[in-house]
């Protein structure tokens, strides 16, 4: 019986073979590398752009398999590694961007104070754990250096349930009990679905928050608001500062997520709102840290009552509020490791976790939710639980002095995405996102990425008026992948080549033009 790499093999040969090869790969490359491309089936239509005319029509019935090759777009690393090469590579020019300028955001904002703040989620219970108290190892991203006992204790009692309290393992960075709790029964698995299902609101009243204690900072220290004109003509009166962020989620191997935040001080312009201008000279860094921490401090959220939580639950930020500045004298923070780090962990989603799955459904989720299993079946137990239908009235509770619940939905679905984000331990946000001025938008960089393809392949074309003719697509989903596994290793064996050959090419120019330098 013939092996799946011999069947393979055969397939790719059999379509090597055909006339059409150079062709066929050639029209694939759009989609080369990617795991599971998009096949799609209709009319291209080729219309000049000043007249309208149409030049030229063509079915997919005429191209190659009889379909268009689109590359999935799929930001995460775990699904289609190329893809999500490309995600990450426009993740690292949105977040650089935002920190020195560039692609239509002025080089000016690179003398904007800015901080690189972690809030990270509050404990739900003990979890075993890898703690270094102090690193000699000269690379983090190396670290050999001999981590703590996990959870030692002098006196190692017992949980309610009879589980050790303690653990004196020293645990090795992929040890699977990492993230794991000490005891299954104690540990608060509705509070930390909950807690990722509120993280989004907990962050956007944070913000808030920060920039409400920058604003009365202005008005203690004498610096007068700035009137702007809004889009009905008024005139308003508004805080002389701003602060402008990216931030990417990042999944805990407990199954909680932090976020780690770009966070930039600028100014407001009041003859355009959309200008990046300086901050006033009376707020500074120091400025912007203490705002970060206070708001930390400060803010809670009380969520809307449910049958298995009649009060609620508080959503706060955990005891670890990280801030460091960008630039700062120790060298470790500078704008292109932050922009690398953080477009490393866009790509990524709950595979630290152990878990990968697409959304479940009531069919599919007794696969993966189980209330005595482990703890990620918990989790995702809890998450469908507390999300089922109530049919009974839920009246409103008042939260405590010093808690905000104005704002959230308090009708009895409240809790009803958990069911849709189960897949997701909760958390129903993007990984990556940005306040509108902060940077350059995907949408921006995908357009300039289309329009220099469009262009290259215009040059290579025989036809002088291509640049003058818009292609318009009457298209539809027929299906995602491609049709053999022959095809798909010959797709991704060329575009793995052309890859290689643009990074020597790069690497040539590169030592050429250091080179003429030396010379």
């Amino acid at each position: 019986m013939p092996t799946l790499a011999a069947g393979r093999d055969v397939q790719a040969l059999h379509r090597a073979a055909a006339p059409d090869f150079f062709g066929w790969l050639e029209h694939t490359r759009a989609a080369g590398a990617c795991t599971r491309p998009i096949r799609l089936a209709g009319t291209l239509t080729a219309v000049e752009s000043g007249t309208g005319r149409v030049v030229e029509q063509r079915h997919t019935d005429e191209l190659p398999d009889r379909t268009l090759y689109k590359a999935c777009g799929n930001r995460r690393a775990a699904q289609c590694p190329d893809c999500a090469w490309v995600y990450a590579g426009d993740a690292f020019h949105v977040v650089r961007c935002g920190l020195t300028g560039g692609k239509t955001v002025p080089t000016s904002v690179a003398a904007h104070p800015v901080v690189f703040a972690t809030f990270t989620a509050p404990s739900f219970g003990p979890v075993h754990r890898r703690h270094i108290p102090r690193h000699t190892c000269a690379d983090r991203r190396r670290c050999d250096c001999r981590p703590a006992p996990c959870r030692a204790r002098s006196i190692a009692g017992t949980c309610p349930h009879g589980q050790s309290a303690a653990c004196f393992a020293r645990h090795d960075a992929d040890d699977p009990q990492l993230g794991r709790p000490l005891c299954l029964d104690c540990y608060d698995h509705d509070h930390q679905v909950v807690w990722n299902y509120f993280s989004g609101e907990l962050w956007r009243r944070t913000k808030q928050a920060i920039e409400r204690h920058l604003a009365a900072l202005c008005r203690r220290r004498g610096i007068p608001h700035v009137q702007v004109s809004t889009d009905s003509g008024r005139v308003r009166r508004v805080p002389p500062v701003r602060v402008s962020h990216g931030k990417v989620a990042e999944m805990q191997r407990r199954g909680a997520v932090h976020f780690h935040v770009l966070l930039r001080l600028d100014g407001v312009d009041p003859d355009d709102r959309d200008a990046l201008v300086p901050p006033p000279a009376g707020i500074t860094v120091d400025d912007l840290d203490a705002a970060v921490h206070a708001a930390a401090r400060q803010i809670t959220v009380v969520t809307p009552p449910h049958p298995d939580g009649p009060q609620g639950w508080q959503v706060a930020w955990g005891e670890q509020v990280d801030v460091r500045r960008i630039g700062a004298s120790d060298g470790d923070v500078t704008d292109g490791k932050v922009a690398a780090y953080l477009a490393k962990y866009a790509t990524k989603s709950t595979e630290i976790t152990g878990h990968c799955s697409t959304r479940l459904t009531p069919d599919t989720v007794d696969a993966y939710a189980d209330p005595e299993g482990n703890h990620l079946a918990r989790l995702i137990d809890a998450c469908w639980r507390l999300g089922r239908p109530i049919h009974h009235h839920t009246s409103r509770t008042v939260a405590p002095a010093g808690e905000r619940q104005a704002g959230l939905d308090t009708t009895p679905n409240a809790y009803a995405g958990l069911r849709r984000w189960a897949h997701m331990l909760g958390y129903g946000g993007h990984f990556l996102t940005k306040a509108r001025r902060y940077s350059v938008t995907f949408g921006l960089l995908r357009d300039t990425r289309a329009t220099y393809r469009r262009a290259e392949h215009d040059d290579t074309a025989d036809s002088g008026d291509a640049a003058d003719t818009v292609t318009v697509g009457t298209l539809a989903f027929v299906g995602s992948g491609w049709l053999t596994d022959g095809d798909a290793l010959l797709a991704n064996t060329a575009a793995a080549q052309r890859r290689e050959r643009r990074r020597v090419g790069r690497e040539e120019l590169a030592h050429e033009a250091w080179s003429g330098v030396a010379a």
